[in-house]
This record gives structure tokens, sequence and C-alpha cells, in this order.
């Protein structure tokens, strides 16, 4: 999975028309990156989240589903199925990616509902980049090309600590829960 992460990178970098291997050279430790297997047990008749809305934190996140679905994304306000396909791997844009390119690419709001029929599985690998990486747009996207930066710089370790806390001690508000909004400027 760090194969394809580093070659969904590298198609990123030319997508986004930066010089060669830049974010290679950016996120050049695979020792943060990651993988979990998540069972969901099936819905009940008043409950039915798996996972909250959310966005993720990393550089790209990789999802391969078992056939029962109910990963959504939101696109302009409304939910969209992410039906199940065999063989398929999901690919989710994160946060970093969101900075680096000064909101250029936005990283995906999703969630997991659960269906009463059985148990969901799912293998989700977070290509993530080193901890003391500073995060901050580009040039590339900002002074190059005479436009103001959309984010303050942040170390990533300190917002996936924030981001942690979000988990361990939610928010009473969900306007006090921490997303990357928390830097924009």
């Amino acid at each position: 999975m760090s194969k394809v992460g580093m070659l969904l990178e590298s198609i990123i970098n030319d997508c986004l028309g930066l010089p060669t291997n830049l974010l290679k050279e950016l996120n050049d430790d695979r020792s943060w990156d990651f993988m979990v297997a998540l069972r969901y047990l099936p819905a009940s008749d008043g409950e039915n989240n798996g996972i909250g809305e959310h966005q993720d934190a990393n550089s790209v996140t990789l999802v391969i589903q078992d056939g029962v679905g109910g990963l959504q994304v939101r696109k302009n306000g409304e939910w969209i199925p992410v039906v199940p396909a065999e063989g398929t791997i999901v690919v989710n844009v994160g946060d970093v990616l969101q900075v680096l390119s000064n909101k250029k690419f936005k990283s995906a709001t999703h969630k997991v509902v659960r269906t009463k029929e059985r148990n969901k599985y799912s293998y989700v690998f977070f290509h993530n980049i080193r901890g003391d990486k500073w995060i901050e747009p580009l040039s590339q996207f900002t002074k190059d090309i005479g436009l103001p930066p959309k984010y303050i710089g942040f170390l990533y370790k300190e917002y996936q600590d924030l981001r942690m806390r979000n988990k361990t001690h939610p928010p009473s508000r969900s306007e006090d829960v921490i997303r990357i909004t928390h830097y924009e400027i």
C-alpha cells in the first residue's frame, strides 16, 4: 500500500504542476504510514452511524471496502454512496494536500453508514507525512502566482494531536471540533 500511496503522490505532484518529485522529497519517510482493519456491526433500528462526517488529516487515504457498502462522500451538500466494486481502491485526498495546494485540491468529506443486513469490513491505509514537517501552502499556489495563502502554517504532529483530542475528549459543541479550518486565514 505504501507503493500505491507513493505512486498516487507522484501523480498528484504532476496534476498540480509541481517540480518533479517535490511531494516525494517533502514526504520521504514512510514510518508514519499505517493501516487499520475496521469492522462495523449491523445497524440497529435507531442508530446507523459507523463513523461520523469527517475529513482525513493525512496526505492520501486508500480504502478497500467489502461488498456491503456504507461509505458516503459529501458533494455540494449531498451525501453520495461510494458503491463498492470488487478489485477497486477508493482514494481520498486529505487535509495535508488541501493546505499544500492552497485549497486547489479539497480534502474529501465522508462518513460511514451501517446497514442492517450484516457486518461491514474495510481496510484503510493512511499515507502520512512525518510529524515534524511544517505544513503550509506551497509558494507555487500563493506568492508565485500572486495569491494570498488560505492557511497559516503548522507542525503536522500538533495538528494530529489536536485531532486525536477530538476523539479522546470530544468537544460538547460541534463548532469546537478541530478540523483543518482551524488553520484557515
